[in-house]
């Protein structure tokens, strides 16, 4: 609809003023198209994240873009290095490309001080960069505005001269008007009158602004709960608050010119501004630096020594003239798409970091099916050896950038980010900005904060909304499918309010942070193609243009990824290195294969075809090998029974939904179980390897290329319109392919049908290059884990050595799995990450709870290479201090001082005295107080321990889990299994092979480690409840009836005795609850009738009557009965036995805590 009123909004809050606007980006250009709009100006807060988005997408609609931002300024003079106070709005608007490029400088300066200080640009900036620009002077909030208001009418005139000085004919004097009830804003009218007469006296145009923060009056509430969030205020809070009105809104050309009737120069002027600003940003071809003066010559020089050098040491696929052809078939693609300096300037970085022996990964996604970039190291697979596709990576029938994801170990790959910075300059090195949506869980959840509502109702609400796949389903989607949220909304206002508010803002953008992985490198400073952004987190600018846009700009993106598996795999090297040993030796001095030359120590030279590696995959034995430590893909290893690297290839891509489905016929036909199906004799063999079944986008483009001669190019385009279901595309494309096969002799019913079969998996066929540069990484970690077992652990360890949960599995197929030794932490032996020595894997200091790695390691630089005799030595030798006194009582409580002192309690009550000792020290030799011969603290006297008894056996593994997160020295149901075995109680170990055996009902004992109780849709409440025994943890389901009757003996800590259905499904052990009793009482008529306790000193009795004594209080449920001692030693007339006068409860746990003490010889039941 046209208006007849010429009025165009200058000033819109799109969704990219984070948590402030309200306009959503895409249905911009359509409340333009309603309002009869020809143009509009987005002017986000202090940023231009939306720059080139909207421009192309109000271009594509036929609206006029005009580009600009609302920006920050510092119109208050400061001294030297002080920070504005208050930097006030002013609004910029790019005439022309020059204003362009100076709006994203001022964007840049709002970010890139490095001082902490709020976004803003000074005068003098503002200065410099003005050329091309149209300033709108702020309105009543902008600088000149605040002067006004604040009865500074001479201040704000000499600061609106500074303006017209800077801009001349360029400044608009800015007016708004938001009417309320009660007419105008306070800023508004205070500010009106004193802009208008400025503007005549010194004869400057006015021009009229909506400031719009949103769409629709309708929606004022609902943002206004939105700043809210950002604020973190509350939408009731009687304070005065709100800013805005609902005035603030997406006016049209009419309401404008009503508002402003007495001023239609203002609205006019609007216009006139639109005529003058005719830029809009643009897309640019890819920018690189310059690599070489002849990058066409360089990469033919560096890709021809490369596969030479390849070729000298792997066997070769093929005949050295096929890889010669196939490198001169992608070099002549490279060089017509323009892309030698992308090849040359991947290769250098890659080469440096493997000069410096950081770990790279063998290659990730289609990259890895390039022979040159095999040959230049980007990746370390033969592409023709696992028959890889380069058309898949780089398509010279569809021009468009390559993209090599790169892997790199995870603690160095910042090292590698510093070279590419060092060498094309730090100004022409950025990260990658990305933004975070509000989704309709975090929306429930700050919405119900802001109104105030209870934190369990909200966190109800917020669990009611559906999750599908990765992500929660909008709030609208959640009252279609959810009864219960329904009902809420309709039961209580308050929950209405919420979700009508949430629906109103959910998806606009939150927050904004930088790419994990994605660089950019430019030929010029970043600052002259893209506005830059800081992330306060990172000392990199990034892009203010995401992923999606920085390439629209022209910037070329460069995946600088982190993969722990790569740090793991290092680090088990250098574990291996340390005991003496290079990769191709074993344990016992045995060789395991014959190295190249050079190679003895390069993983991706160890043979891909050992047989205790793939006789570890059949096992399923791979927690902590990469890609198939799941149980789901456990259990797929036992159907394979891997016996080649292309068997774990197929299931790197066959373990998703979808495809997995065809993971039991895989599985039948490579083991005999079955024939695998056959399409057509031109096609049969492409599938070989994959046992009939079509799994990789490669065989799609393969079975095109030889059923239907299409060009492999060709057949990449036709897998993309297959995969992305482009109808108009796959019609035009089918009677070809059908001709195409025609024409090499089959018939069009069997091409109809291969066909429908290629249009199906197309939609899910996995990447073949990608599955198999994973595979072969899998591949590495599972050879290291059955070569060198411990040292691979160790590595897995030391990079997870602050996951305690991952720590706890880790440790157990340590003991468990694979039966290594060990040695428990230990301030004598330790390091402060694990270590393999001499065989052993010692565990690291580090890996305690609170204590800290760098913390830990003070221990060991102390230590060096004499132990510490006693705790003084220790004090004496290691600043306390710094280490800090939590992480000394965990050091206690783990044992780590029993070397020194076996009395855990002893040494968990003295470090405050310990600290104070050696604080009193390390002061000292601080001060240079020590004499020229004497040492420090000599004349300090050690402080006195008080004697106290240990803890108890269950006490002290109590304290130990404390430290370590899991039972590390032993379990509290050790003394319990002999009793619990009379009962009929059975192991985890026990109850997984009845139940491999069918569906059975058990009992089983356990500690309780931990529980999450649920409600389900009926309301009924149920749990999952951990539980731990000798031989492994695991996890019980409580339905509500059992979990009432069970709740109080289920706390953490409780040791108990459950009945439990067992089933096993898909290698899962299902266990459901039927009742639970404390294991003191099931075990109290399996135990002991009595005691006899034999000690070899009558100071040993006060000791067991204080453990009798608390028994009596702790084991209520046990059986009491009759304590009888036999006193034996020097100075005692042979044997005297006494009675302790009364029965005490008798519990196998008892009875193992009055056997650890000292000066018991044994205790034997009556």
């Amino acid at each position: 609809m046209s208006s007849p009123h010429r009025f165009i909004h200058l000033r819109v809050h799109s969704e990219y003023s984070l948590l402030e606007g309200a306009v959503r980006l895409k249905k911009l250009p359509g409340l333009c198209v309603d309002a009869g709009m020809p143009a509009v100006a987005v002017t986000d807060t202090n940023n231009m994240f939306a720059a080139l988005e909207f421009a192309v997408s109000a271009a594509g609609a036929g609206i006029q873009p005009i580009m600009g931002c609302q920006i920050d300024l510092a119109y208050v003079d400061t001294a030297p290095g002080e920070r504005p106070s208050a930097p006030a709005p002013i609004v910029l608007l790019a005439q022309n490309e020059e204003g362009y490029e100076h709006l994203m400088k001022l964007n840049s300066c709002l970010y890139l001080r490095g001082d902490g200080a709020l976004p803003h640009v000074t005068r003098s900036e503002l200065a410099e960069n003005s050329g091309g620009l149209i300033c709108l002077s702020g309105g009543p909030d902008g600088p000149v505005g605040r002067l006004l208001r604040a009865g500074q009418r001479p201040a704000a005139e000499a600061l609106m001269r500074q303006f017209s000085e800077i801009f001349g004919d360029r400044l608009y004097v800015e007016l708004q008007r938001h009417p309320g009830e009660d007419g105008l804003p306070e800023a508004e009218r205070a500010s009106e009158r004193g802009h208008i007469e400025m503007a005549y006296a010194m004869e400057l145009p006015l021009v009229a602004t909506n400031d719009v923060y949103f769409p629709k009056s309708a929606m004022y509430e609902a943002h206004d709960a939105m700043l809210c969030i950002a604020d973190g205020a509350y939408v009731d809070q009687s304070a005065p608050r709100r800013r805005l009105t609902p005035q603030h809104n997406f006016k049209t050309p009419q309401e404008m010119a009503t508002l402003f009737a007495d001023l239609p120069e203002a609205i006019e002027n609007t216009a006139e501004i639109a005529r003058r600003c005719a830029f809009g940003a643009y897309r640019r071809d890819p920018i690189l630096p310059k690599f070489a003066d002849d990058e066409v010559d360089e990469l033919r020089r560096q890709a021809k020594e490369g596969l030479a050098a390849r070729l000298a040491v792997i066997p070769h696929a093929v005949s050295v003239e096929e890889y010669e052809a196939r490198l001169e078939f992608e070099l002549k693609i490279i060089e017509g798409m323009g892309f030698p300096g992308y090849f040359l300037i991947v290769a250098d970085f890659i080469k440096w970091a493997k000069d410096r022996d950081i770990p790279v990964g063998p290659g990730r996604g289609s990259g890895a099916g390039s022979l040159v970039a095999y040959a230049l190291t980007i990746t370390d697979l033969d592409p023709l050896r696992y028959s890889l596709l380069f058309e898949r990576f780089l398509n010279p029938e569809r021009v468009s950038m390559p993209d090599f994801d790169i892997d790199f170990c995870m603690d160095r790959r910042e090292e590698v980010i510093q070279y590419v910075q060092e060498k094309y300059g730090r100004d022409r090195v950025g990260q990658i900005i990305t933004f975070g949506a509000l989704l309709s869980k975090a929306a429930v959840r700050d919405i119900g904060r802001v109104l105030q509502m209870p934190y369990g109702q909200v966190d109800r609400l917020s669990k009611m909304i559906p999750v599908e796949g990765v992500k929660p389903v909008s709030i609208e989607q959640a009252l279609i499918q959810e009864d219960r949220l329904r009902e809420e909304a309709r039961n209580e206002e308050v929950v209405d309010r919420l979700l009508k508010y949430g629906m109103q803002v959910e998806g606009l953008l939150r927050n904004a942070s930088t790419h994990a992985a994605g660089v950019v490198i430019g030929d010029r400073p970043l600052d002259e193609l893209v506005p830059l952004y800081q992330d306060p987190r990172s000392d990199m600018p990034a892009t203010q243009f995401n992923m999606k846009w920085v390439e629209q700009a022209g910037l070329v993106k460069f995946d600088f990824l982190g993969l722990k598996t790569l740090t793991v795999i290092q680090n088990a090297i250098e574990q291996i290195h340390g005991e003496g040993r290079d990769l191709h030796t074993a344990a016992d001095g045995s060789a395991i294969y014959e190295p190249f030359e050079g190679a003895e120590n390069d993983i991706g030279q160890i043979p891909l075809d050992d047989a205790k590696t793939y006789a570890l995959y059949a096992r399923a034995k791979t927690v902590a090998v990469f890609q198939v430590e799941s149980s789901g893909m456990m259990d797929a290893l036992k159907r394979m029974k891997p016996d080649c690297i292309e068997d774990i290839i197929a299931l790197v891509a066959l373990y998703r939904p979808g495809p997995m489905e065809n993971i039991p016929k895989f599985c039948e036909v490579k083991n005999g179980l079955s024939k695998r199906d056959t399409l057509h004799p031109t096609i049969d063999h492409l599938l070989d390897e994959t046992q009939g079944i079509i799994v990789y986008q490669e065989q799609v483009m393969q079975i095109a290329q030889e059923m239907a001669g299409y060009s492999l190019g060709g057949a990449d385009l036709l897998r993309r319109a297959m995969g992305k279901k482009i109808q108009a595309a796959m019609d035009e494309e089918r009677p070809k392919f059908i001709k195409g096969a025609k024409e090499n002799g089959v018939d069009d019913a069997k091409a109809l049908e291969v066909w429908n079969l290629l249009d199906k998996f197309a939609n899910y066929g996995f990447n073949k290059s990608h599955a198999a540069a994973y595979a072969v990484v899998s591949y590495q970690t599972a050879w290291l884990k059955a070569n060198h077992p411990a040292e691979f652990m160790a590595g897995v360890m030391n990079c997870d050595i602050h996951l305690t949960d991952k720590l706890s599995v880790y440790f157990e197929e340590v003991k468990k799995g694979l039966d290594l030794p060990w040695a428990p932490p230990c301030v004598n032996r330790s390091e402060a990450q694990f270590m393999v020595r001499q065989g052993v894997l010692h565990y690291g200091l580090g890996a305690l709870k609170n204590v800290g790695v760098e913390a830990m390691k003070l221990i060991v630089e102390g230590r060096a290479d004499k132990p510490f005799a006693t705790l003084y030595d220790f004090a004496r030798r290691v600043d306390i201090k710094r280490i800090g006194k939590r992480p000394m009582e965990m050091l206690a409580r783990a044992g780590a001082f029993d070397e020194i002192d076996r009395n855990r309690r002893r040494v968990f009550d003295a470090v405050e005295a310990l600290m104070n000792y050696s604080a009193a020290i390390h002061d000292q030799k601080n001060s240079a107080q020590v004499s020229l011969f004497g040492e420090a603290g000599e004349d300090l006297p050690e402080p006195r321990l008080p004697p106290v008894d240990d803890w108890l056996p269950a006490e002290r593994l109590t304290e130990e889990f404390k430290a370590v997160g899991f039972y590390l020295s032993g379990h509290p149901l050790d003394d319990y299994m002999a009793a619990l075995k009379r009962k009929k109680v059975e192991t985890l170990d026990e109850v997984m092979q009845r139940a491999a055996r069918g569906p059975c009902v058990v009992k089983m004992a356990g500690v309780v480690a931990g529980r999450q109780e649920r409600k389900s849709a009926r309301g009924n409440r149920f749990a999952f409840v951990q539980l731990s025994d000798t031989t492994g943890g695991y996890e019980v389901t409580m339905f509500s009836e059992t979990l009432e009757k069970s709740r109080e003996h289920i706390d953490t800590g409780a040791q108990v005795v459950v009945t439990v259905e067992a089933t096993m499904e898909a290698e899962q052990l299902k266990l459901l609850a039927r009742s639970v009793a404390p294991i003191d009482g099931v075990v109290a008529d399996a135990g002991s009738l009595g005691l006899l306790i034999f000690v070899d000193a009558p100071s040993a009795l006060a000791s067991v009557a204080r453990v009798l004594d608390g028994a009596a209080q702790a084991a209520k449920a046990a059986r009491p009965g009759p304590v009888r001692f036999c006193l034996m030693g020097d100075g005692l007339p042979g044997e005297v036995e006494l009675s302790a006068g009364r029965e005490y409860p008798v519990t196998p746990q008892i009875k193992g805590a009055i056997k650890s003490l000292d000066g018991v010889m044994d205790v034997q039941d009556i």
